[in-house]
Parts: structure tokens; C-alpha cells; sequence
């Protein structure tokens, strides 16, 4: 692919090639991050995520991993620079490993900046030095508690010895761990802070994560809805928190925790909008792109794959999702049903 400053008036004039615009929404934000969702299976039953007797879909109805490999090419081709690898849990996914492998080759030709993955940690024993081999330099981990007993309560069956076995390898192969909890009023609040030492004490960030409403649990969210507005104030009490300017294009406010040195994340979906750099969209393991996490319009591109192998024209079919990129989501939390958005977080990835 060239870039710009190879597009002189004389290589056009030859008819040289020229590098695909960029995908850029109606509110001139770039499109350079893909998050896939290649599974909505999970090994657990976090309680905000998904409810305890989930019907998932038919392995039919999933993409294979060589068309979620030709679908990041797409979108790698028309400027994207980060994939995150998500599910339900990615590593449950059969042969993942073999995506990974694909993928890889975008980063060797400098094509693709990062490659990454959230994972809730069940598996990293397995895959750490695999992952590490090909190019995966940090990971997020799923984490809401250290404490054995509440995480499986919060799971519904998890082994909190598991996670932390997989999180030691990870670091052990040389990926950098970030942990995302999210904040649960009455489960795990007065456990932020030994959590945030926890993780600054071995070098990991960590990411608090506000409750979202996405998809019918048996649960009513606002008793689990804790603002990490308040959180914050609670962990001023303890912590001197110094904001920093750090921008990743995400959703997250930095600071740091002076006491720790390390570095503290908050995701606000609800007390704070944080739409306005939003540079991401996501594909689910069926192939719909949702260009919002927090609205229900996609783009179905597992039509168009499926209905031909032109690239040409699945880029197009990508082109014209971008182009209906809200300006923001509409989360509200209330105590009423249904979900604001129907879809369980597993579907669109974590």
C-alpha cells in the first residue's frame, strides 16, 4: 500500500496505484480500530454479562476463520491499525490459533499496528506463549474481585486460581496485562482499592468499567450499577489521583494513582459519554458490523462475503456502513425492562 507522500504528480500521471481512502464517519472521526467478536461462547456466566442458561448460536451461523481473516484484511486495507480479538471468550473458539497466525502476517509487513485481545484468563496457560510468538505485546484481562469465593459467585463457576495462573503466564511470556473490572455496588466496591494495589504492585494498569445495559439478565442492573463517579471520590480517600493526558482514541480517562505509580482507567458509558474520539467499530462472530456498541443498527457483511469474493466489494459494502456511524450511544440505565439494548455484551464482544 502507498502512502501519500509516494503520490507524486508523476507516479499518478504514470497511473501508479493509489492507497483506499481511509474510512472516515459523517463526523470526521477515522475508523483505525476493529474489534471481532469470532465466538459468543463463554466458559463463564459473569451474572452483569449474560444469564445463567444462555442459548448460543449454531456453529453454522459463525463465520469461519479464514473469512474473519479476509474481513480484517478489508478493513486493514482502508486504514484500521489496531484489532482486538474479543468474544463471549476468544480462546474457547476452536483452532483460534490459527486466526491469530493470519493475522500475524499484517503486522509483520507493518501493515497492522497492534494486535491484541480481552480475554476473561481461563485459557492463557494454554495460549501465552503462542499469543507472545505472534506479535500479541498486551492483552486485556477480565478480573472483578480477588476474592475466590465472590468470583464464582460473579462467574457462576469460575476458579479465581485459574485466572491468575493464566495472567502469570502471560506476563511470564512478555505481554503487558491490563485488568478491566467492572464496578458492582454491594460485590466488589470496597475492593477497588486492594485491587488497584494488587495490579499496580505487578506492573499491570488497571480499567474500572461502569455496568452496561446490553441484553436481558436475570439481574435488574440498577442494583448492580455502581457510578464510578462516586467510586472515584471513594477511592480519593485513599489515593491522590493525578489526571493524565493520555489518549488512546478509546473511552477511558486516565490518571495516575500517585501512591502505586501506576496507571488507572475509567470507561463511563453512563455518568460520562465518551463518544466524541470514538475511532472503532465492531464485527460479531455472524458477521454484522455494528458501528456503535450502544445502537442496534448493522451492516450485515456476512451477506455480502458470502455472495462474492470480490474484496471490492465487501470494502464498498464497509464504506457505506461508515457512513451511518452514529454520533453517540444511547445508554440509559432504568428499572424497567427491556435491556436498552437487547444484544448480550458476548455477542459484540467484552
Amino acid at each position: 500500500m502507498l502512502d501519500d507522500s509516494s503520490l507524486t504528480p508523476q507516479t499518478i500521471a504514470a497511473g501508479a496505484p493509489t492507497a483506499p481512502a481511509p474510512l472516515i464517519d459523517p463526523f470526521q472521526r477515522a475508523i483505525s480500530y476493529l474489534r471481532i467478536s469470532v465466538t459468543d461462547r463463554c466458559d463463564l456466566r459473569c451474572a452483569y454479562c449474560m444469564s445463567e442458561h444462555m442459548e448460543f448460536l449454531p456453529k453454522r451461523d459463525l463465520l469461519t476463520l479464514e473469512e474473519l481473516d479476509r474481513l480484517c484484511g478489508v478493513f486493514i486495507a482502508r486504514g484500521v491499525r489496531k484489532l482486538r480479538i474479543t468474544g463471549g471468550e476468544p480462546l474457547v473458539r476452536r483452532d483460534i490459533m490459527h486466526l491469530f497466525r493470519r493475522l500475524s502476517r499484517h503486522l509483520d509487513s507493518g501493515a497492522l499496528e497492534e494486535l491484541t485481545l480481552t480475554t476473561n484468563g481461563t485459557q492463557l496457560t494454554r495460549y501465552a506463549d503462542e499469543l507472545a510468538s505472534l506479535g500479541v505485546r498486551r492483552i486485556n484481562v477480565s478480573l472483578d474481585t480477588l476474592d475466590p469465593q465472590k468470583f464464582r459467585e460473579i462467574t457462576r463457576r469460575g476458579d479465581l486460581k485459574v485466572v491468575l495462573d493464566g495472567i502469570a503466564a502471560a506476563r511470564a511470556a512478555g505481554m503487558k496485562v491490563k485488568i478491566n473490572a467492572v464496578a458492582l455496588r454491594d460485590v466488589n466496591a470496597d475492593e477497588i482499592p486492594d485491587m488497584i494495589a494488587w495490579a499496580h504492585g505487578l506492573g499491570m494498569d488497571m480499567t474500572l468499567i461502569e455496568v452496561m445495559p446490553l441484553g436481558e439478565i436475570e439481574a435488574d442492573r440498577t442494583d448492580q450499577f455502581l457510578p464510578l463517579s462516586v467510586a472515584r471520590q471513594r477511592l480519593e480517600t485513599r489515593y491522590t489521583l493525578t489526571p493524565l493526558p493520555d489518549r488512546t482514541g478509546g473511552p477511558a480517562r486516565y490518571v495516575r494513582v500517585e501512591e502505586t505509580g501506576g496507571k488507572l482507567g475509567f470507561i463511563t458509558p453512563l455518568t460520562h459519554n465518551f463518544c466524541e474520539s470514538c475511532n472503532r467499530v465492531r464485527l460479531t462472530c455472524t458477521g454484522q458490523l455494528y458501528m456503535c456498541l450502544g445502537q442496534e443498527d448493522s451492516a450485515d457483511l456476512r451477506a455480502v462475503l458470502r455472495a462474492s469474493q470480490d474484496d471490492a466489494v465487501l470494502a464498498q459494502a464497509v464504506v457505506e456502513a461508515i457512513t451511518r456511524k452514529p454520533k453517540g450511544h444511547d445508554f440509559v440505565i432504568e428499572r424497567q425492562r427491556p435491556a436498552a439494548v437487547p444484544r448480550h455484551m458476548s455477542v459484540t464482544g467484552g
